[in-house]
């Protein structure tokens, strides 16, 4: 459930499983203490493991992209772990099986999101440093920030401007021959 304020009773989760409830697991963990906030994460931003089980925003390499936070951690003003005075938070781990739809601002739709449409497969890989840090990114997007060396997902399909849908990397996706 997503407690919000009455002046923002319009808000939604910006990560929705599709395929979820046994091709994803929402694994408990803990938003690292050293985290400082300093970017607005919102549900469907690509998190890392620090130590233990801890998580942060994916930063620069050789970060290794772990799942899609679940959770408002400053996005829309809304920070849910703050609010209980506790750090636990749910990171989302995709299956090979798995899909969600991931809504803007949780994605950088300053990208081009194109849908190959030849049988190929789009990788997905999360931004790691700027303003656009911790969100997917097409593989091969130039100017818009860093791209994470290992790719987060993979796209499934346009559905908007604001909405895309990602799928679970499968064996033979070519994941090394971006690294």
């Amino acid at each position: 459930m997503l407690r919000v304020p009455l002046n923002k009773a319009w808000l939604k989760r910006t990560f929705r499983p599709l395929y979820g409830w046994t091709q994803q697991t929402p694994n408990a963990s803990l938003l690292d203490p050293a985290w400082n906030r300093s970017v607005a994460i919102y549900p469907g931003m690509v998190a890392m493991k620090t130590k233990g089980d801890n998580v942060s925003l994916i930063a620069a390499a050789p970060a290794v992209p772990y799942g899609f936070f679940a959770e408002f951690i400053g996005g829309d003003g809304i920070d849910e772990p703050l609010a209980r005075g506790v750090n636990a938070t749910a990171v989302w781990v995709m299956g090979p099986d798995a899909e969600a739809e991931i809504l803007s601002p949780a994605f950088d739709t300053g990208s081009t999101w194109t849908d190959p449409a030849d049988g190929t497969v789009l990788l997905c890989h999360a931004i790691t440093d700027g303003a656009n840090r911790g969100k997917l990114a097409p593989a091969g997007q130039a100017g818009r920030g860093t791209l994470s060396v290992k790719p987060v997902c993979r796209l499934h399909k346009v559905d908007s401007a604001s909405k895309i849908v990602v799928a679970g990397l499968h064996v033979g996706d070519p994941v090394d021959a971006i690294a």
